[in-house]
């Protein structure tokens, strides 16, 4: 309650932004080629990453692609391209995982996307299609097709401003979506629970409501990528420095018999000291099967280390979403549709 008022404020600021925006009075520029906006109205982990990883794998071998990212919390500003010799904090840590996992795909960042934009098609002109990474509530650029990500166990429809909730952007502004995903949802959500989450997000006619689910795949270590060769009965420290480490947490619960967990802040930059306590709190486990575990996020902040956690059992779990109901292929259908009948693309 105390809170109460400073989220009206956030919330009549947003407002008024929306509204002038609406109106023609802030305007949003737009670009002669496919720009696809990911984004969600709330902060923290919706699943932004794995849906970007999910449409890089799915449309890079077909389009030239090019990934624009804020680059949240780097040392550095401005535009700048992911080449070989960037690190995370020149870059941020998503840009650098999607560069790591993509080397062939155009990575970029830029607070100011609507400059950012020319400047990337300067360097790559044979960019046909561009993803903007995290836009969503950035109305300075108008996107052709915008996908909207909204957590399972935080719906928007549930949700209030920051900071009394999570919600950076209105309700409403949901309308502006071409398709909403209901991400990380249970494997095994029942028909009746998909009408009944239909009915409470309401989508307009001509939006697309899809639902995700989380799968995680072979853990690889840090620096080598050699596979884990998985041991049930394996002693687990957990290393998260993400907005919502929940799933990942409820996964290892049902898998192995159970976990220690170091959990940071999201985005938590790794220094000496951290790496040195948690050797530290590893070397306390007294199992001869134990493996330290973390996410891909921070697994590019922990590759400055790359010295120390080389020859260690310090392990990667990778994830991606799972599209619910046999819906991929129409969801995937939509994307190509948009890109091919987009002017310019024929």
């Amino acid at each position: 309650m105390l809170l109460l008022p400073f989220s009206l404020v956030y919330g009549l600021i947003v407002y008024i932004r929306n509204w002038m925006f609406d109106m023609n009075i802030l305007r949003s520029a737009t670009f002669n080629l496919p720009l696809i906006c990911i984004g969600n109205l709330a902060v923290g982990g919706t699943g932004k990453s794995p849906m970007v990883e999910f449409l890089i794998a799915k449309l890079k071998n077909q389009y030239r692609i090019a990934i624009l990212s804020r680059g949240y919390k780097r040392k550095t500003s401005g535009y700048a391209m992911a080449t070989e010799r960037s690190t995370a904090l020149e870059i941020g840590d998503e840009p650098m995982q999607f560069y790591n996992k993509f080397p062939d795909v155009t990575v970029a960042v830029g607070e100011e996307r609507i400059f950012a934009i020319p400047q990337l098609l300067h360097d790559k002109p044979d960019t046909r299609v561009i993803i903007l990474d995290d836009a969503f509530q950035h109305r300075s650029v108008k996107a052709g097709f915008n996908i909207l990500l909204t957590d399972y166990n935080n719906l928007f429809t549930r949700d209030w401003f920051l900071p009394t909730g999570d919600l950076r952007d209105q309700q409403k502004s949901a309308r502006r979506a071409n398709i909403i995903v209901v991400t990380k949802c249970p494997p095994d959500l029942s028909l009746a629970e998909k009408h009944h989450l239909i009915r409470e997000i309401k989508p307009k006619p001509e939006q697309q409501l899809f639902f995700t689910a989380i799968t995680y795949g072979k853990p690889y270590q840090v620096i080598t990528r050699i596979p884990w060769v998985e041991v049930k009965s394996a002693e687990i420290l957990l290393v998260t420095g993400i907005a919502n480490p929940g799933p990942l947490k409820k996964h290892l619960e049902e898998k192995f018999n159970g976990y220690d967990e170091l959990a940071y802040s999201d985005h938590h930059i790794f220094t000496i000291d951290d790496l040195k306590y948690i050797l530290k709190k590893f070397e306390q486990i007294q199992s001869p099967d134990k493996i330290l575990l973390t996410t891909e996020k921070d697994a590019v902040r922990l590759q400055k280390f790359s010295q120390q956690i080389r020859e260690l059992p310090f392990y990667v779990i990778p994830i991606q979403p799972v599209f619910l109901f046999y819906e991929e292929n129409q969801f995937t259908r939509l994307i190509t549709t948009f890109i091919q009948e987009f002017p310019d693309q024929a």
